[in-house]
């Protein structure tokens, strides 16, 4: 019997309860933390987090406050796939940098399972998400149940265990009290700058709908503060030492720039003292491109301006970058003997990458003071004169892919530039794998941190159409309907999650997908072919009855009907000209449209100016495998740690 202190409610009501309670803070701005839930529902939740969530939305109807036609405490989104639902969590975090995110319901078995993909996704680009995986009974009454996989060591473990690696935290609720303390970890750890990522909080199917009587305090209004880490003076003027005394320094611009909001920052900064600043995929926008100190992507698939200026850098300066491989083109741009690091990061952990000088701080107040500090100093003239000399260069190099007028079929480097030409300053660009995030990096010109949104942690193929859903739904609920959100696939990334299409087209968001068909794998086509694998297994080919292999006619599919099927408008783009003037019409519909065209499998693509390790076959009796790997021997010499 609940007391006047408690109130008696199911373990998924007291979920939902609670998560319309949370908000979170930064620089005295509140919005809930979690505004909505995707989900599923099958046998392990639909009785559980899936009443509760009917319950509250009926209640909000009754008692009239459903606005918009969304009602609820926790609006449900029914979602066509578990894997594609994290994505759009992940997303709408991102597009809100990371000051709120969605939560995801799940069935047990495969419907858990679905979400490991998504959770990597999530912790590797540190984006919060929350997860609600359904489990089997904590009772263990009905056991086996249905979907569970049993393991003859312990009956204490669930498929749900194969998302421990991939979450930054995770716990299972075997009885309801248990729910307090892992509810209030979780918020924590969503909120964390740092430490932030997939939070996984398992729900056996008969606990959700075991009830308790909660402390009402459990549910009053909770603000977490998201925080600035403010630089610690010793190792400020350490970082500072060290940029007096550098001839060649380069900023290396990652996320943390733009999840701080320290774009306006960054730019002051370069402005003032004459460093160029290159970017990561996850930075591209900190910095616009046409800025004086602007030099574009740096890495494996960088611009030659700002690869040029890595190799001769005697310290670089990564302000909230990870240093993937791609970045540090596998250890081999920052070529000078003599080269340091200094990082400003909000985690330890990146921030001592290359025995750097460790700035743990947020990058917004970071590069006040130091901006502050280094008032009066600048970099040598005829280092300011080099910069824009390469990054001149480069931009003449951006507009020639852009225009090339490639014959019979357009390279998508065309495409994009036709795109990048016709998006808004703040329209939102999305891409993920293929060979379409090493052009994006090399060429997008962005002039805000919010256009270019290029998952590149994970490279997830997938990716890009769920994140669309999420990216528009999080501009929506901050009064930006107006911004095109353009996801830009190809036909390998389409055939692998197409169905959120379904999903937009119920929930009524406007985007447009840009469906590139070039029959094949560009990307890692383009890499076996230069690793001596010549293309194989990577075009979309029937098998031949002479040949017994993948090398016959084109697989007749028709991802255009498909796209269709979904509930989609779909304009056939025959053409470059057919796409800009396709894509004004896109923009000015209502509904979501797919833009479909055939583009060139083997490019033109931009070129190459740094390198990438994928090892090469040691012994082949294939021709093209040991020319590939001689060339490869010789590439390798130049990698190092950078100590």
């Amino acid at each position: 019997m609940a007391s006047s202190n408690t109130v008696r409610l199911t373990v998924g009501q007291a979920v939902v309860k609670f998560l319309a309670q949370q908000y979170s803070e930064r620089d005295g701005v509140e919005q809930r933390l979690v505004p909505g839930c995707y989900g599923i529902f099958g046998h392990g939740n639909v009785a559980g987090l899936g009443q509760a969530l009917l319950q509250a939305e009926l209640a909000a109807t009754e008692s009239g406050d459903a606005a918009g036609g969304l009602a609820s405490e926790l609006p449900y989104y029914l979602v066509r796939n578990e894997q594609g639902a994290v994505h759009a969590a992940a997303a709408y975090a991102r597009t809100t940098n990371r000051l709120q995110t969605m939560a995801v319901t799940t069935s047990i078995g495969p419907g858990a399972t679905n979400m490991v993909t998504g959770a990597a996704l999530a912790t590797t680009n540190r984006l919060p998400v929350l997860l609600f995986p359904s489990d089997i009974f904590a009772t263990r009454a009905p056991d086996p149940v249905l979907q569970q996989l049993e393991d003859p060591t312990s009956l204490d473990v669930s498929v749900n265990d194969t998302l421990r690696p991939v979450s930054r935290f995770w716990d299972r609720i075997n009885r309801p009290e248990q729910l307090v303390p892992s509810l209030l970890a979780a918020m924590r750890v969503l909120t964390d700058p740092a430490e932030t990522g997939a939070v996984t909080i398992c729900l056996p199917q008969d606990i959700q709908a075991e009830a308790h009587d909660w402390p009402v305090e459990f549910f009053r209004k909770r603000v977490w503060h998201v925080a600035r880490p403010a630089p610690e003076r010793v190792m400020l003027d350490r970082v500072i030492e060290q940029i007096c005394a550098a001839k060649r320094p380069l900023v290396v611009a990652g996320g943390g720039v733009v999840y701080s909001e320290a774009s306006e920052q960054l730019r002051a900064f370069a402005s003032a003292t004459g460093i160029p600043v290159a970017d990561t995929h996850a930075g591209k926008g900190a910095i616009n491109w046409d800025h004086e100190c602007a030099v574009g992507g740096v890495g494996s698939t960088g611009a030659s301006s700002a690869n040029a200026l890595a190799r001769e850098a005697d310290l670089v300066i990564g302000i909230g970058t990870r240093y993937s491989d791609f970045t540090t083109a596998s250890h081999t741009i920052f070529a000078n003997p003599d080269v340091r690091f200094a990082n400003i990061n909000v985690a330890a952990f990146d921030a001592a990458k290359h025995s750097a000088t460790m700035l743990v701080a947020d990058a917004r107040d970071a590069l006040i003071a130091l901006t502050e500090k280094l008032s009066g100093w600048s970099v040598e003239d005829a280092y300011r004169e080099r910069t824009r000399e390469l990054a001149a260069q480069w931009r003449r190099a951006t507009d020639e892919c852009y225009h090339r007028d490639h014959t019979p079929l357009p390279a998508q480097t065309e495409v994009f530039g036709a795109l990048n030409e016709l998006m808004g300053e703040k329209d939102v660009v999305i891409n993920a794998a293929g060979s379409m995030p090493g052009d994006l990096q090399a060429l997008w010109r962005a002039s805000t941190p919010e256009q270019y949104h290029v998952e590149y942690a994970y490279s997830c193929m997938g990716y890009e159409i769920p994140a669309a859903m999420g990216t528009k739904m999080a501009l929506e609920d901050h009064g930006h309907a107006d911004r095109q959100v353009v996801a830009i696939v190809g036909d390998g990334t389409y055939q692998m999650m197409p169905m959120e299409i379904a999903t937009m087209v119920a929930e009524g968001l406007k985007v447009i997908i840009v469906l590139l068909q070039n029959h094949g794998y560009a990307s890692i086509g383009a890499l076996s072919e230069s690793r001596g694998s010549q293309r194989f297994g990577t075009k979309y080919r029937m098998r031949s009855r002479d040949t017994g292999r993948l090398d016959g006619e084109n697989v007749p599919f028709d991802l255009a009907a498909n796209a269709a099927s979904w509930g989609a408008d779909v304009l056939t783009c025959d053409g470059i000209a057919a796409f800009r003037e396709n894509y004004e019409k896109a923009a000015a519909s209502d509904r979501l449209t797919v833009l479909y065209i055939e583009t060139d499998l083997t490019g033109p693509n931009p070129p190459a100016t740094a390198w990438w390790d994928v090892p090469v076959s040691q012994v082949s009796d294939l021709e093209s495998t040991r020319t590939a790997f001689e060339e490869y021997t010789a590439e390798k010499a130049d990698q190092r740690q950078y100590l």
